[in-house]
């Protein structure tokens, strides 16, 4: 199972979501049963890790980001198992570039926004890790229910 999480410009969100899925999969023992990968409907941040602010806050609850934000691809649709944007404005986005024959299914991560804390205060960054990890977990919960 490959489960990709999508924000705008994978330097916040989509990857707290990712590490945040890491951990709980790790912890479950079941690294080996599902991939959890990261990207952003836009490129402007491509190369970049994650944001230091939302780094502080999930080292501050001991989970490690890690990687290198990047845009989704078309072999994504594919590839992935389920892919789950943050917000209804990249799920938009993600229908919109989604190619023909794509296998994966499209939703949100949560039933509410995820809000996008890059222009806020440090607090944002709290609050999207405490409504990722309780999405993650609902979502964890639902991959092992056969």
């Amino acid at each position: 199972m490959r489960v990709l999480f999508v924000c705008s410009g994978n330097i916040c969100r989509s990857p707290t979501a990712e590490a945040v899925m890491r951990q709980l999969v790790a912890d479950a023992g079941l690294t080996g049963d599902i991939e959890v990968d990261g990207a952003g409907t836009g490129s402007w941040h491509a190369g970049e890790p994650p944001d230091e602010r939302a780094t502080a806050a999930a080292a501050r609850r001991g989970v490690t980001l890690s990687g290198v934000a990047r845009q989704v691809a078309p072999a994504d649709f594919t590839e992935a198992d389920v892919i789950l944007a943050v917000d209804d404005h990249n799920l938009r986005e993600l229908q919109q570039v989604r190619p023909p024959g794509a296998t994966a299914v499209l939703r949100r991560l949560d039933d509410r926004d995820v809000p996008d804390p890059y222009y806020g205060g440090e607090s944002g960054f709290d609050d999207v890790l405490d409504q990722v990890t309780a999405a993650c977990e609902r979502l964890l919960a639902e991959l092992r229910t056969p």
